[in-house]
């Protein structure tokens, strides 16, 4: 979705190439949960799409930080989003209320391509109050980890996630090492075990989350 200007023919300029870069570099190093390389990497990246002079990319921009913020599970506001807004596209617009968990009434259309059988499968769910929840979760037709992650946070706002869904995201966080989401997702799971008073369950996530701390 973002810089989706980026051409594979002729060779894109350096201001996309660089800034494709530090948006990567950003992305990991946030989801490694080093934070001071992440925030220095995503500032490049932002100088070299204000070069442009275009806000639209800009905004595209803050809400690939907004994303990769709830995969993590940090409910900050998108202020930087928010202050570009008014210059978004109607699939920037759409792709906002999805992270911030305002589904009702959402264009499905209008999501990125991986998000649309999911938002369209609870849109059913909410107008055919008999359908049951599938069993099996319902992150299952996204295969992209971030993209799973992302979608899991988003559930999660609106109240729609389900065990199956918090145990894929940590096997997601989990295959990929991403040390700040999986030890958000194992919070989210060791909850759920103690809620279902699962004790079992909840000592074997603890061991988890001492495993990644690095507790012996």
């Amino acid at each position: 979705m973002l810089l989706s200007a980026c051409a594979s023919a002729p060779p894109p300029p350096d201001w996309q190439a660089n800034a494709l870069a530090s948006l990567n570099q950003f992305t990991q190093a946030y989801l490694d949960g080093n934070l001071r390389v992440a925030d220095a990497e995503f500032s490049r990246a932002r100088l070299e799409l204000a070069r442009t002079g275009r806000p639209d990319l800009l905004a595209r921009l803050e809400l690939v930080r907004c994303a990769v913020q709830v995969a993590a599970l940090v409910w900050t506001p998108c202020t930087g989003y928010l202050a570009l807004a008014m210059d978004a596209a109607a699939p920037e617009r759409a792709y906002a209320d999805f992270l911030r968990g305002h589904w009702q009434g959402i264009k499905v259309q209008l999501l990125p391509v991986q998000y649309q059988p999911l938002v369209a499968q609870v849109q059913h769910e909410a107008a055919t109050p008999d359908s049951a929840t599938p069993a099996n979760g319902r992150l299952g037709s996204i295969n992209d980890p971030l993209a799973r992650l992302i979608a899991a946070g988003s559930l999660l706002q609106i109240e729609q996630l389900t065990q199956a869904d918090s145990a894929l995201a940590v096997d997601s966080a989990s295959s990929q090492g991403w040390r700040r989401p999986l030890l958000a997702w194992l919070g989210v799971t060791l909850k759920q075990a103690q809620f279902s008073f699962d004790t079992a369950a909840a000592q074997r996530i603890r061991r988890r989350i001492d495993a990644v701390l690095g507790v012996e």
